[in-house]
């Protein structure tokens, strides 16, 4: 059992980490004072610039398969890479890359919507959560009525990202009310242009998601993505590819605040004394890095079952569930050892603190987890002391 990295997977995760030293990290300070000035913390032209650099080092679709021009790294190598993405707070991502579940696009689906978006030509959204269906997926009201050869949308999507941004949604509406959610949902290819709109909705974060309105969108039947009745199927793929995701983030997250905590701790005097010498910092460090070395492996644990084709989905509830609340906790207490420093907006710690906050909600609140997790073992999906 070999827990290290390969030379090749150890060169990669130094690049990226010169890469958000050398390119990220110097905007961090520029990120902050937009955003308290209330204005985008980096603009798009800048992220495509960015993002060219990191084309030249062959960062271009890390996870998206060779075909289609991308590195296809893999799950592993995602992680690696996601982990080191989110030691800076600026908000970025590789290029070249499409949602996965629009790769069951048809082969004249993808002219329109795969290709332009792997492209950074298009930008989609993912919209599934309604008013009244957030973890419980199962219980979308919004309805799709067969009119000839097109499609009638009636409802309204919240919480999506890039909703406000996406110039067409991957929508899910019940198409056959008998069969219910599960048997009767499809997922739609909508272009902005046939008739949705979006509003922001303000956060404590800086995430600003929208709400999608559709009002008797007409969307032609060639738009369905993947098969009529199977849109479920599609919108439980998204979110378990996410949820493993999450778990990657904290951890990047937090050990870059901790870092800070202990930069900190070691010159911050009180009483003649660095407060670094102080037991009680000592043991917020402590738990910190144990918390972080958890949730590192439950993440990696459950990219590395995605890599080898297996099963994934209980692994990616253990490591959410783990990851969400342990940058809460990690954050929190980088916070206390900063003091009254780490509740201003001049550090990006109070920043951190508003952010994750919303990483025990979504892609699946705490609650839902915790009812997969235990489900699993009581109905033996799952079987102590048998998760390798």
């Amino acid at each position: 059992m070999d827990f290290s990295l390969t030379y090749e997977q150890k060169m990669v995760q130094q690049t990226v980490r010169d890469f958000v030293k050398k390119e990220l990290m110097p905007l961090e300070s520029d990120v902050l004072r937009n955003e308290r000035e209330g204005r985008p913390g980096i603009k798009a032209g800048k992220i495509r610039e960015i993002q060219a650099r990191a084309k030249e080092l062959g960062f271009w679709g890390i996870n998206t398969p060779e075909e289609y021009g991308g590195a296809n790294l893999g799950p592993l190598m995602t992680a690696v890479i996601s982990m080191e993405l989110a030691r800076t707070f600026v908000p970025f991502a590789f290029g070249g890359t499409a949602d996965n579940i629009l790769y069951y696009c048809n082969e004249e689906q993808k002219q329109r919507y795969l290709l332009p978006t792997i492209n950074g030509e298009r930008r989609s959204c993912f919209a599934l959560t309604e008013p009244g269906a957030g973890s419980d997926a199962a219980n979308i009201q919004m309805r799709a009525i067969k009119d000839g050869d097109h499609w009638i949308l009636n409802g309204e999507k919240v919480f999506i990202t890039n909703g406000n941004e996406a110039d067409f949604a991957m929508v899910f509406a019940v198409t056959d009310v008998e069969k219910g959610a599960r048997g009767g949902v499809t997922c739609f290819l909508v272009d902005r242009d046939m008739g949705w709109h979006s509003d922001y909705i303000h956060t404590m974060g800086e995430w600003g998601p929208a709400s999608l309105y559709f009002e008797n969108v007409r969307v032609p039947e060639k738009n369905i993505l993947g098969q009529l009745h199977g849109g479920f199927d599609l919108g439980m793929q998204w979110i378990g590819a996410g949820r493993w995701a999450i778990a990657c983030r904290a951890v990047g997250v937090a050990e870059r605040a901790l870092q800070m905590a202990i930069e900190y701790s070691q010159t911050r005097v009180t009483f003649g004394k660095p407060i670094s010498e102080r037991q009680a910092i000592q043991w917020m460090i402590a738990d910190s890095h144990v918390e972080i070395e958890a949730t590192r492996w439950l993440a990696l644990h459950a990219a590395w079952l995605a890599e080898q084709k297996q099963d994934n989905r209980h692994a990616s509830s253990i490591a959410k569930l783990h990851g969400s609340n342990m940058v809460n906790h990690v954050v929190d207490r980088v916070l206390q050892i900063h003091g009254g420093m780490g509740y201003t907006k001049e550090l990006p710690v109070e920043r951190w603190y508003r952010e994750v906050r919303l990483w025990r909600i979504f892609e699946g609140t705490d609650e839902i987890q915790r009812f997969i997790i235990s489900r699993n073992l009581l109905r033996g999906h799952v079987k102590l002391g048998e998760s390798l």
